[in-house]
């Protein structure tokens, strides 16, 4: 009974080690974030006022 009880200590020790490590390895990871593309309906839109910018450089 006695031997069950060490092994289970262990047990408990090792994944409490291993949690810890992880979790540390974790928060020094540097996450990056892809920028948004706009969506469809803000594209057209966008796409027309460049149009428009571009001819006012053109008649300049």
């Amino acid at each position: 009974m006695y031997t069950v009880l060490v092994i289970s200590i262990i047990i408990v020790f090792v994944v409490l080690l291993l949690s810890v490590v992880t979790t540390s390895k974790a928060y020094q990871f540097k996450h990056t974030v892809d920028p948004i593309d706009p969506l469809p309906e803000n594209k057209k839109e966008n796409e027309q006022q460049e149009e428009g910018s571009e001819k006012n450089k053109n008649q300049s």
